[in-house]
């Protein structure tokens, strides 16, 4: 039986410097493809389950959480719908960029305690925030997802921190894969999209978004520190 090693398969030949970044984008994301693309679906799968069951029987008293003046400025503005929706595209970039099980594993890990962190807080102080004065009978879109997500869970807001917790991680490997500035400053804009929308959407408020992005900027933080180092791989 052929042994399973931790080491990253070769994803391009020859001397870094002679492989261009964008070639070398392809090769890392098939690298494991099989293992990414069942953990992301297991940990999605189980992470939904999860904020679910918590959103649906809070043990606690749910607080509203209060409405700030910047708040009040952000309008209810329904194309960010789009955008909002666009954050379960943006968390698997990172991990798809990386090429041995340890960094796999490494990533998961943070990515677990991220979860379970935001929803041990939902379990132990339920939150949600006040709709506004909205006929959502208008809105298809948000129909579905008020009658999934009822705008509860609220604080910290874990979209906010998994598109912060996305953004550095996808941006270090970014970095790490030679990409010039631009792919860079790309990745920050889609990030700071998603967090706008998480408040023009109205599913949250101010006080959540900084919460949350508090929560995703320590755990990569965390990550950071005790991931693995990345394991040279031929080619990059």
């Amino acid at each position: 039986m052929e042994a399973v090693s931790d080491d990253p398969p070769a994803v391009a030949s020859g001397p870094a410097g002679e492989v261009p970044w964008y070639r070398r984008v392809g090769p890392k994301m098939i690298a494991l493809w099989r293992l990414k693309l069942t953990g992301i679906l297991v940990l999605m799968t189980a992470f939904f389950a999860a904020y679910i069951l918590v959103l649906r029987f809070p043990i606690y008293p749910v607080t509203v959480m209060p409405v700030l003046g910047v708040d009040r400025l952000i309008g209810f503005q329904p194309w960010t719908l789009g955008l909002y929706l666009t954050l379960w595209c943006y968390i698997p970039l990172a991990p798809l960029m990386l090429v041995s099980r340890r960094e796999l594993r490494a990533y998961a890990l943070a990515a677990i305690a991220l979860s379970l962190a935001g929803l041990a807080i939902f379990l132990i102080w339920p939150t949600q925030v006040a709709l506004p004065a909205v006929v959502w009978g208008r809105y298809p879109g948000f129909v579905a997802l008020k009658a999934i997500d009822h705008s509860g869970n609220a604080c910290p807001s874990l979209h906010a921190a998994f598109a912060v917790f996305s953004a550095i991680e996808l941006g270090r490997e970014l970095r790490r894969n030679g990409e010039p500035g631009p792919f860079r400053v790309l990745n920050w804009l889609w990030c700071l999209g998603i967090l706008y929308a998480t408040l023009a959407t109205k599913q949250h408020v101010v006080l959540d978004l900084l919460a949350g992005a508090a929560l995703g900027w320590g755990t990569a933080v965390g990550h950071r520190l005790t991931a693995p180092r990345p394991s040279a791989t031929k080619g990059l």
